[in-house]
Order: C-alpha cells, then sequence, then structure tokens
C-alpha cells in the first residue's frame, strides 16, 4: 500500500501542477524529458570490442591533417601569383593606352583586308545581279545557241574557216622540208632565208586575202582563221630560228672536235613514261613538228620537259571548265554585251557627249567582265587542257599580273608564250646589235601593235587603226606610270587602262562597222 501510495502521490502532484499552473508543469515537464533522455542514452566511451572502427578513424584523422598541410602549402606557393596577378589587374585599371598605329595606316604594317575583299566580292556580285535583272526585265531571253553557229557559218555547206585552217598544213610540212634540206646541206644557208622568209609571208597574205575575197566568211570565222595563221607563224618563225641556232652549234663544235653534235639518240626516263632525247638534226621529224605545233607554246626547242603521266580527273576538270565558260561566253555576250552596243549607237551618231560617256562606262562592266572570264578560259583551262593531254611539263602561262604596278608589268606576265617568244626571238637579238631598251621596248609594242589590228580590221574587212593605235598609246601610258605613280597608284592606273581602255576600242569598231553596213538602210 505505501508503494502504492508512493506511486500514486506523484501522480497526483503531477495533475495537480497541471491544473493550477501550466508555467511549473512546463518546467517539470522538461526537467523530466532530460532526466528521461539521460536514462535511454548510453555513455559515450569508446568501444572496446570494435578495434576496427578506430583504426579507421585514426587513418581518417591522418588523412584530413596532411590535406590541410598540403593546402597550407600550395596557398603560400600560390599567394606571390595572386598578388602579382592582382598587381597587373591594377595597373591595367590604372593605364589602358599604348603606343600604337590605326590598322588602317600604312605605318602599321597590317595587311590582312580578307573581310574587305570578301566585301568587295559580295558587293560586285550584287550590283551585278541587279544589273543583270534588270537587262532580263528590260529585253527578256536573249541567249540563242543557234545563232552561236551562224556566227561562224552563213551557208552550213560553206565551211571557208575550216577549209582555210586545213590549208595551213602547206606552209608547216613546207618549213620541215626546207629546214632538212638545210640540214644536210643540200642548200645553203641563204637560200634557206629566203625560202622561210617566203613562207612566214604567205602565212599572213595568204589567209588575209582570202577572208577579204570570201562573201561567206563571217566576222567570227575570220578572227579564229587568222588567230590561228597568227600563232604558226610566231611558231614557225621560232622552229627556224631554232634550228639555224643548232646548225651554228654545231658547225662550231665540228671545227674543235672529231665527231659531229649530232648524237644517237638515248632514251631517259621521265617518270612513268619514257621519252627520247633528240638531237640535231634528229629532231627533223614529222612527230616532232607536229607536237610543237599542238603544243602550248610558241618557242621552239629540241626536248621540251615532260609530265610523267596524265592526270585523268584533272584533264576531266579543264574539260568541264572550258565548257561551261564557252557557254557562258556566249550567254552574256548575247543578253549582256549586244543590246548594249545596240544603244549606244544614237549617241555616237548624234555626238551627245555625256549619252556617250554614260554607255562607255554601262559597256565598261560586261566587257570587263567577259574578258576576265575569257582570259580564265584560254589561258588556264584550254592551254592546261592541251598541256594535260600532250603532257606538256612547263605550265606558267601567266604570272600574277593582277599585281601589275607599271603597264610593262603587265605585257611582260599576262600572256607568258608571247612574252617569252619576244624576248627570245625579238627583244633581246635587237639588244646584242646595240639597240638600246626604250627602242627596243617600243619595237615590241609596234610588233603588237600591228598584230593586233591585223586580227580585228581584216576579219571586219575595215581598217580604222584604233587598234593599232591603242596598243602604241601603252608606251606613253608605260612611261607615265612608271615614273609618277607607285605602289597602288601604279596598279590602279593598270585597272583602269583595261577596263575604260578596251570598251573604246569596241565602241569605236562597232560604230565604224555598223554604219558601213547599216548606215544607208537607218
Amino acid at each position: 500500500m505505501s508503494d502504492r501510495a508512493e506511486m500514486r502521490g506523484p501522480v497526483t502532484r503531477r495533475r495537480r501542477t497541471t491544473i493550477s499552473g501550466s508555467g511549473a508543469v512546463g518546467i517539470k515537464q522538461a526537467n523530466g524529458s532530460k532526466c528521461h533522455d539521460a536514462a535511454e542514452r548510453p555513455p559515450q566511451y569508446p568501444a572496446k570490442g570494435k578495434p576496427e572502427e578506430a583504426a579507421r578513424q585514426a587513418t581518417d584523422n591522418g588523412k584530413a591533417g596532411r590535406q590541410t598541410a598540403v593546402s597550407a602549402q600550395q596557398q603560400l606557393t600560390n599567394s606571390p601569383r595572386k598578388q602579382r596577378s592582382a598587381v597587373e589587374d591594377i595597373s591595367d585599371k590604372l593605364s589602358c593606352h599604348v603606343l600604337q598605329e590605326s590598322l588602317l595606316s600604312s605605318a602599321s604594317g597590317y595587311s590582312n583586308y580578307r573581310g574587305i575583299l570578301n566585301w568587295c566580292v559580295v558587293m560586285l556580285v550584287l550590283s551585278n545581279a541587279r544589273l543583270f535583272l534588270e537587262n532580263i526585265i528590260k529585253y527578256g531571253i536573249l541567249v540563242d545557241p543557234i545563232q552561236v553557229v551562224s556566227l561562224f557559218l552563213k551557208d552550213p555547206y560553206s565551211w571557208p574557216a575550216a577549209c582555210l585552217i586545213i590549208v595551213s598544213n602547206v606552209f608547216i610540212l613546207a618549213a620541215l622540208y626546207t629546214e632538212r634540206r638545210l640540214a644536210v646541206g643540200t642548200i645553203s644557208e641563204t637560200t634557206g632565208l629566203i625560202l622561210h622568209v617566203f613562207n612566214l609571208v604567205s602565212m599572213l597574205i595568204f589567209p588575209s586575202a582570202t577572208v577579204l575575197s570570201l562573201t561567206s566568211m563571217t566576222p567570227v570565222g575570220g578572227v579564229f582563221s587568222l588567230g590561228i595563221y597568227t600563232v604558226l607563224f610566231l611558231k614557225l618563225y621560232s622552229y627556224q630560228d631554232t634550228n639555224r641556232w643548232c646548225r651554228e652549234i654545231r658547225q662550231a663544235k665540228a671545227k674543235r672536235l672529231t665527231r659531229s653534235y649530232s648524237c644517237p639518240s638515248v632514251a631517259q626516263s621521265n617518270g612513268s613514261a619514257v621519252h627520247t632525247h633528240v638531237s640535231y638534226p634528229g629532231n627533223l621529224t614529222h612527230r616532232d613538228m607536229y607536237y610543237f605545233v599542238f603544243a602550248p607554246t610558241l618557242c621552239y626547242q629540241l626536248n621540251f620537259p615532260r609530265s610523267p603521266r596524265i592526270r585523268k580527273r584533272f584533264l576531266m576538270r579543264r574539260l568541264f571548265e572550258m565548257l561551261f565558260f564557252m557557254q557562258l561566253l556566249v550567254g552574256l555576250i548575247q543578253q549582256w554585251m549586244v543590246p548594249t552596243i545596240q544603244n549606244s549607237m544614237k549617241p555616237f551618231q548624234e555626238m551627245d557627249f555625256s549619252r556617250m560617256v554614260e554607255r562607255l562606262l554601262k559597256l565598261a562592266v560586261p566587257n570587263h567582265l567577259i574578258w576576265l572570264i575569257f582570259f580564265y578560259w584560254f589561258f588556264h583551262s584550254s592551254m592546261n587542257f592541251v598541256a594535260e593531254l600532250l603532257q606538256f611539263g612547263d605550265r606558267e602561262f601567266y604570272k600574277d599580273w593582277w599585281n601589275s604596278e607599271t603597264v610593262t608589268y603587265f605585257w611582260a606576265n599576262w600572256n607568258i608564250p608571247v612574252h617569252k617568244w619576244c624576248l627570245r626571238h625579238f627583244y633581246k637579238p635587237m639588244l646584242r646589235k646595240g639597240i638600246n631598251k626604250f627602242l627596243a621596248q617600243t619595237a615590241v609594242f609596234l610588233v603588237s601593235a600591228f598584230f593586233h589590228e591585223y586580227l580585228v580590221s581584216v576579219p571586219l574587212k575595215m581598217f580604222r587603226l584604233w587598234a593599232f593605235m591603242g596598243m602604241m598609246a601603252q608606251v606613253p601610258l608605260a612611261w607615265f606610270v612608271g615614273r609618277f605613280l607607285n605602289g597602288n597608284y601604279g596598279n590602279a592606273a593598270v585597272w583602269i587602262s583595261l577596263i575604260i581602255g578596251q570598251p573604246v576600242a569596241v565602241l569605236m569598231y562597232v560604230h565604224d562597222y555598223y554604219v558601213i553596213h547599216y548606215g544607208s538602210t537607218t
């Protein structure tokens, strides 16, 4: 009973406290809960029965200590770097200017203008696209492939230009047989020189007389056939000149040596193909002659550099370019050039100077674009195609004429085959005879002016000398640009002469041709 009373006593007291006041109850409940937790929670002593856990805790404490030591050492080593970076940041904040030039100044040495070049290309494409769209809206589609055939043929059964080109084999064989007679000594050097001169002069007179006399010969066919004869004229001149030098060398060696300069043919390996090394007079064969006739060069030599093999992919790419750019040239001429030239006739007849200048500038853009496309089509695509087909090794048909700072540099680098011929067979022989450089250069321009006029006036069957005067005007222009303009200014002068000069000559000839053939009808 006493135990129950003792147990019942605290309960009644706890109840009384809860009824009498809430504060005392909260304190007693808190104390009771603390005591209860203390009674339930075990004492925090080291576990004697678990040595593995104690060892693990010791190793973890050791690792933490080592990491703390390493981090402290890294902080000590990185502190100078942080200090230096902080000093640099402060110095950058204090000073942001250095001694330097603007990029567009010449003193800056900056040369990467690729973005500006791309911008120029984009602007050029957009402006030409606008002009082309305006042309389409105004004139419609004028491209007619059938009309191209009529430029070469008036009568489908009459092919005067093709027949004239076939006849050129007579002059080729005449030069070959003359050289054979000279090699064996059947004819003298004087007789051979007379025969060569007669053959070369006939090559210029015969086709021009044929073009002028035949009414069925169109201007385009006449230009094509006369161009072939002009190339053959330069080739055969080089052929006789080179063989004459070989005879002179053979005679000079025959005086000093017991054996002749002419040695037997020796086979030499050149890549995968084997070509024979030819010596004079072993080169005087039909095979050698016609290889030179078709080779993309005007200068003859006994042994041309040969490529080891024919690259079929390269050949097909050049063929595709030839066909594509030929169609593009024809389309641009029919769609863009012809309407502009036709609309330019009235201002020239009325001598309206402002309209003439406007038409000239309007014609300059398509004319120059066509000239650039023709350059790539002929000097890169066509000549590389022929060279690859014949395994002709020397592919330097042009140099960087677009960087020309003088007129003479342009004429020396835009047409390398003609430049090599002029240098080898005309310019240097004149210098050896004691003629000064200026007169020799003037003579070269004179010969070039003659052939330019020959290729334009004869097919058009009228003689106005516009091309001749345009070429001879290059002499004072070359002197002026070389003396007063340098660098970019000289390059700009060369480009202006190309862009403006050619349309002037084109309009002059077209105007005169139009007046002669269609003036009475209008």
